[in-house]
């Protein structure tokens, strides 16, 4: 199956909050959705856009990184040493390495939304779809985007609002 990227508007930042928790915690852990990457974007009252991501890859790029130093480390009898330069070289690895969702997508619609309100992208591996789609329409979401066909996003939109 190939990723599906769906973006969800939501009318304020505590229900973008409620939705991301939704899909990055609940509904993963009842691995009724397997995500690639996720984010939530809100634009405050003075227009300023923030971002929040559900993976961080300066911090994975940093426990790899510490991982693989003490092993060169260990080979060189510098463990400690060579923990500290993995984590350091893995951490900028992995603040420069972008996997999932595109940042400036993420901020350019960021740009787009009303002040006051969210969005929350979702890279869909997997989802048993009529579970999830009942889980969020309490949030009474709108579709803003997809890599959807025409007729799967069509679905999606009458789904959501039914």
């Amino acid at each position: 199956m190939a990723t599906k990227l769906v973006v969800l508007g939501l009318p304020d930042r505590q229900t973008g909050e409620q939705v991301f928790d939704l899909v990055t915690n609940r509904l993963t852990k009842e691995e009724l959705l397997k995500l690639g990457d996720a984010a939530m974007v809100w634009r405050e009252p003075d227009g300023k856009v923030k971002v929040q991501q559900a993976m961080s890859t300066t911090a994975t790029g940093a426990a790899g990184g510490a991982l693989w130093g003490t092993l060169f480390g260990l080979i060189f009898l510098m463990p400690v040493f060579g923990m500290a330069v993995g984590a350091a070289t893995g951490a900028i690895a992995g603040k420069l390495t972008d996997v999932g969702i595109d940042n400036k997508m993420i901020k350019n619609l960021g740009e787009q939304i009303q002040p006051g309100t969210s969005a929350v992208f979702m890279l869909v591996v997997e989802a048993t779809r009529d579970k999830v789609v009942e889980a969020l329409k309490e949030y009474h979401p709108t579709v803003l985007q997809t890599n959807l066909n025409h007729d799967d996003q069509e679905a999606l939109v009458k789904a959501l609002q039914s």
